[in-house]
């Protein structure tokens, strides 16, 4: 494969098909997402076939054990997948909003209107369930797409890619509105990033290393988040059993996702109390955790039967993805926040608080994308946050930042009504 005329060949259809997006109304849109719902119905056996396909080869070539966790399509997941789909059906058109409007000295009248993107680029590792939730937020915001997915996902991207093409041609839509891309070749990812005549804006999701790799060589404007050091910080003011259970939540659920805790900040003054709780209770979930501690903690911890170990510089920034937690005793709410905002991603952060000042606090002066008052940092995503889906999370300062719905995949132009007006 000419991988520079199959890039031009593809970008060129999406866009000539962001063109037909951009001006489907929003039925014909849920017509679209409906039919891709029933395709992916009747094929079923298949995409599960494909995806074991995948979870196989991922296993005989070494992957490791989050980015598996990433790839499976298990009954759940797919009732997910279904879900999501149906969740943006529901969700309002942002497309041809109109708001801001004010009349101007001249006689005008002067507004915004909430347009597409355009074409969006989007590379991913695992998770061929971005799949369908980039596809379907790309649909219903009139955005075409090209999704690039990670090889260890091939068989399942492309089985879920062609159940979203017949959806697109029953609605009446063209098929190239989705392209996921036919090829596990990395020249086709620096091809994607550099067409600036195709794509209007590239999204990155996956790992650290992917994710620089694509700032750095991108041409095309990116939305990005580089890790997910997520923090929780137990006040001294708190509840005591709140704190245990959130804790818990935010750290065992699941260990690959970018929303689950890595660091575990406690006050000094509760730390004696609060620790050890929070932490045999992480064991009990799971023998295998593994704790890098300050000495303050070691020393709260001597004699407990957990795994602890001393933190070093490098596991205050640590994203483990894995039963791995870094644990600081901080004397103070001012230190909590300075720590985080030091060796955070900017991606979710928690205070677990009976003090409504300190809560204030903290959502005021804590830098990240998401900031949460006594729940689980879980909640950082875009199904919860009843976006329907996510096509990723933003830690950029840009107009889409946290999880990235419909409204993250618009920008605005401005509109002006007249009257015969002339400037002067």
């Amino acid at each position: 494969m000419n991988i520079d005329a199959y890039m031009n060949q593809v970008g060129s259809q999406t866009r000539v098909a962001s063109r037909a997006l951009a001006a489907a109304d929003t039925q014909t849109k849920n017509t679209a997402l409906s039919a891709i719902k029933t395709a992916m119905l009747a094929q079923k056996d298949t995409i599960l076939a494909e995806n074991a396909k995948d979870v196989q080869n991922g296993k005989e070539n070494g992957l490791d054990e989050a980015l598996l966790d990433r790839l499976v399509i298990n009954e759940d997941r797919f009732e997910g997948m279904m879900a999501s789909l149906d969740d943006v059906i529901g969700l309002s058109d942002p497309i041809g909003e109109m708001s801001d409007f004010t009349y101007r000295p001249s006689g005008i009248q002067l507004g915004k209107m909430r347009v597409p993107l355009g074409v969006i680029g989007m590379i991913y590792e695992s998770r061929p369930n971005v799949t369908v939730e980039a596809a379907s937020l790309a649909i219903k915001s009139g955005n075409a797409i090209i999704l690039r997915g990670g090889s260890e996902a091939f068989y399942s991207n492309q089985a879920i890619a062609a159940c979203v093409k017949e959806g697109l041609v029953a609605a009446g839509l063209p098929s190239e509105a989705v392209q996921v891309l036919e090829t596990t070749d990395r020249a086709a990812v620096d091809s994607l990033i550099t067409m600036t005549q195709f794509v209007d804006v590239v999204i990155p999701r996956g790992g650290k290393g992917l994710i620089e790799r694509i700032a750095k060589g991108a041409r095309v404007p990116v939305i990005k988040h580089l890790d997910g050091n997520c923090h929780t910080y137990v006040d001294a003011e708190c509840d005591v059993d709140l704190a245990v259970k959130v804790c818990v939540n935010a750290k065992t659920s699941r260990y690959s996702p970018c929303n689950a805790m890595e660091s575990l900040l406690v006050h000094e003054a509760v730390a004696g109390e609060v620790l050890p709780k929070i932490l045999n209770a992480m064991h009990k979930v799971d023998s295998a955790m593994e704790f890098f501690v300050c000495q303050k903690s070691a020393e709260i911890l001597a004699g407990q039967s957990l795994n602890v170990s001393l933190a070093s510089e490098d596991d205050w920034y640590a994203e483990y993805l894995a039963p791995k937690l870094a644990v600081k005793i901080v004397p103070s709410i001012d230190d909590a926040i300075s720590h985080i905002n030091h060796y955070g991603s900017h991606h979710t952060d928690v205070i677990i608080t009976t003090n409504y000042n300190h809560s204030q606090q903290f959502i005021r002066e804590v830098d990240s994308s998401s900031v949460m008052v006594n729940a689980s940092s879980r909640f950082a995503d875009g199904f919860e946050y009843g976006l329907g889906a996510e096509i990723g999370i933003s830690t950029d300062k840009i107009h889409a930042r946290g999880p990235v719905g419909l409204h993250g995949l618009t920008s605005q132009k401005w509109v002006v009504f007249g009257h015969g007006e002339i400037r002067p």
